[in-house]
């Protein structure tokens, strides 16, 4: 799995689990979903995330976007 992959994954991943938890515990978890969302544009315009250095680092390799 490629970096770009395992980012797209990992914050598809918490877009579903924090809408779960803003439905069922608190409206306040929506927020999380929003921060997800502004981390993407941030990277996209920037190129920086730290969840790719964080991937990186646990060994998967390199993508298109984050290398």
């Amino acid at each position: 799995m490629t970096i770009d992959r395992a980012v797209l994954m990992f914050a598809g991943v918490m877009v579903i689990v924090s809408l779960a938890l803003g439905f069922y515990i608190s409206p306040y978890w929506y927020l999380l979903t929003g921060f997800v969302g502004l981390n993407l544009i941030q990277a996209s315009m920037t190129g920086f995330c730290p969840a790719a250095i964080v991937f990186k680092r646990l060994g998967c390799k390199a993508g298109v976007a984050f290398k």
